[in-house]
């Protein structure tokens, strides 16, 4: 019998550590999980690329992914930190670089107004890493980035490496389809929001005239594992409130919706609004009401858990990258869910 495909993912909340996180990976591993996946965020925590340095020396046949926002760092740079990573780790390498938002761009001290919209940023980098990642002199011409006779000074020891885009709105899940090796469907959402999700890539897919038999589907599926549902409900809130505050409700929350989330109901996003005025994240999390995090979530007993799990197997995740919502969790997540 076939086992099922699993991965794990880290580094959206602060409280693991670099060294915790390749240890976690190493147990995960021992545990046949098959994917480490590293979220590098907006709030600022871990680097992607010192961390994931740490997991793959902690580690020998996980492969690795990661998010990376572009405009952080320039095509060049990581193209060159990902054909290096690569070789460090064997050939392990994936990297699901995403949109710089005005949110990202603002937080990161950027230019928000240039003359582009984030996905035809992102075309631009993905489109010209490929280009460098073959080792040899390369030109780029696109509507942000353009460079003339650049190349790594070094035959990476992969020329393609997997590119996969984490996607929420329309438009990041439409360029997935068009253009890249995978995705990386958001967390805190629902399996529904997932069969939507899949439909548009793959309707742009074959609007593109692209074969995607081979088209990589995974989604950060946050996991919260109590004895007892409601206790696992109130330790995985946290999460769900983060993508619900002032902040993210514009390039999260309203995104989601207009894919067709059912979960987050418009009538509700005043009253989230209010609470958040009224005493911050902690109003914020008190508002989020139990069907939020029982739709958006794979939440409850073990068996409630992997319940959960199945149903986004059944949307059409290939790879569920399950993050657990609190560090007591861990062990009980990796056992869980052991191959």
């Amino acid at each position: 019998m076939a086992k099922d495909r699993v991965g794990y993912a880290l580094g959206y909340g602060k409280f693991t550590n670099v060294r915790e996180m390749a240890e976690v990976m190493k147990r995960a591993e021992e545990r046949g999980f098959e994917m480490a996946f590293f979220s590098e965020t907006i709030e600022l925590m871990r680097d992607s690329v010192t961390s994931l340095a740490a997991i793959g020396l902690a580690t020998k046949n996980l492969r690795l992914g990661t998010t990376q926002i572009v405009r952080l760092r320039g095509p060049v740079v990581m193209a060159q930190s990902l054909a290096t990573l690569d070789e460090l780790t064997g050939g392990r390498m994936t990297i699901a670089p995403g949109a710089c938002t005005k949110s990202h761009a603002r937080v990161h001290a950027l230019g928000q107004d240039i003359g582009a919209t984030p996905p035809e940023v992102l075309r631009d980098y993905v489109e010209s890493m490929r280009l460098l990642l073959k080792g040899d002199k390369c030109s780029y011409h696109g509507k942000t980035i353009n460079f003339d006779n650049v190349g790594l000074g070094w035959k990476p020891i992969r020329t393609h490496i997997p590119i996969y885009l984490p996607a929420t709105a329309t438009a990041g899940l439409k360029l997935a389809g068009q253009i890249a090796d995978g995705v990386v469907l958001n967390a805190v959402c629902s399996p529904e929001y997932t069969v939507n999700a899949l439909r548009i890539i793959r309707e742009a897919a074959a609007a593109a005239g692209r074969d995607i038999a081979n088209f990589e589907v995974a989604q950060i599926i946050n996991c919260s594992v109590e004895d007892d549902h409601k206790k696992a409900l109130d330790a995985v809130r946290w999460e769900v409130a983060t993508k619900l505050d002032p902040v993210q409700i514009s390039f999260i929350a309203a995104p989601k919706m207009r894919v067709g989330e059912p979960y987050i109901r418009k009538e509700d996003i005043p009253l989230f609004e209010k609470a958040h005025a009224a005493g911050g994240m902690e109003a914020l999390i008190k508002a989020i009401p139990d069907s939020y995090v029982e739709g958006m979530t794979a939440s409850g007993t073990p068996d409630e858990v992997k319940k959960r799990v199945q149903q986004y197997r059944d949307a059409g995740v290939k790879i569920p990258l399950l993050r657990p919502a609190a560090a007591h969790q861990t062990e009980r997540l990796l056992d869980l869910f052991a191959q």
